[in-house]
């Protein structure tokens, strides 16, 4: 056993990856320069137009700044390690990726569950809206989301920072907690019960989603404009949640129950690392296409016309 600080995680993730790893450079960078393009507009388009200064879209906004956070955590390593012949990363970085990668997680489900409940608002009780809903209630609960994220992170990290770790071999292509309890020497009972409060937690919120859209959908066959704001909103808003979860399950069984010989390295990849991918990369793009008010003006900023040249005589 040695000092922690001392170690250097070894990343098997792309050992056998040998061939064809410019090919994975360049859809890696394509797909992280388009993750930071959808997000960015999205962000820059509700933070200069002040018709968009709505409770909504000011989630919306903290959502995609989330998403680029997460996809920060993941992409530069991974696009170094492709073009590097040795894939390591020392102690204090695996722990900094780890950090800002639940972070990314945490603050997804909470602020998701923070949008259902503008929703419920806005749908169910949309005459007390607006005095529920106040400039001061969106700050209170996007500083809730962002410090209980932080402090969620920062509790599960150093929980794993006090672990003696008596192996640095990581089968994945970015570090995960649950790979480098894993490494431990001691009792990690703690950290599993720690875990499992976050995994509690974090599934409770995703049942109070999923019961405030039962509300939504009685509310919603009232009136053909709680139909419409159903659609808009409350829809893409689901399908981010399904998405996500979805990844994040993905992840969680390949954890736990892949790694086995028997599915090809690229794919044992690509589920292990879709949460970080997909969720930043879909979002932005769902709530773009139907968030009428935010299509109307990304369209307006960037138009495209089809100009047909004119031929003179």
């Amino acid at each position: 056993m040695e000092n922690n600080s001392e170690i250097l995680f070894v990343l098997q993730g792309l050992n056998n990856t040998l061939t064809n790893r410019q090919i994975y450079f360049a859809l890696a960078l394509m797909s992280y320069l388009f993750t930071l393009f959808v997000n960015l507009t999205l962000i820059v388009t509700i933070c200069v137009d002040k018709m968009l200064h709505e409770p909504i879209y000011i989630f919306l906004c903290s959502l995609s700044f989330n998403s680029i956070c997460g996809a920060s955590s993941f992409y530069p390593k991974l696009l170094h390690d492709l073009l590097a012949d040795a894939h390591v990363i020392t102690y204090v970085g695996c722990l900094s990726q780890m950090f800002v990668m639940y972070c990314y997680v945490f603050c997804e489900f909470t602020g998701l569950t923070v949008m259902a409940y503008d929703r419920y608002l806005a749908i169910c009780r949309p005459l007390q809206y607006r005095a529920l809903m106040t400039a001061q209630k969106v700050a209170k609960l996007l500083l809730l989301t962002w410090v209980f994220s932080l402090l969620e992170s920062a509790v599960g990290i150093t929980l794993t920072s006090r672990l003696p770790l008596c192996g640095h071999h990581i089968p994945k292509i970015f570090c995960t907690n649950w790979e480098v309890v894993k490494l431990s020497c001691s009792d990690t009972t703690i950290n599993n019960i720690y875990g499992f409060v976050l995994l509690l937690s974090h599934m409770s919120q995703t049942g109070l989603i999923l019961v405030s859209y039962g509300y939504l959908v009685q509310a919603s066959v009232r009136s053909h404009t709680d139909r419409r704001k159903f659609v808009q909103t409350c829809l893409p808003h689901l399908i981010a949640l399904l998405i996500f979860t979805t990844s994040l399950v993905f992840d969680t069984l390949y954890s736990r129950y892949g790694g086995g010989g028997g599915i090809a390295e690229v794919l044992q990849n690509i589920l292990a690392a879709e949460f970080l991918v997909v969720p930043p990369l879909v979002n932005p793009i769902i709530y773009g296409m139907n968030l009428q008010q935010i299509r109307i003006r990304i369209l307006h900023r960037f138009p495209i016309r089809a100009e047909i040249p004119k031929w003179r005589s």
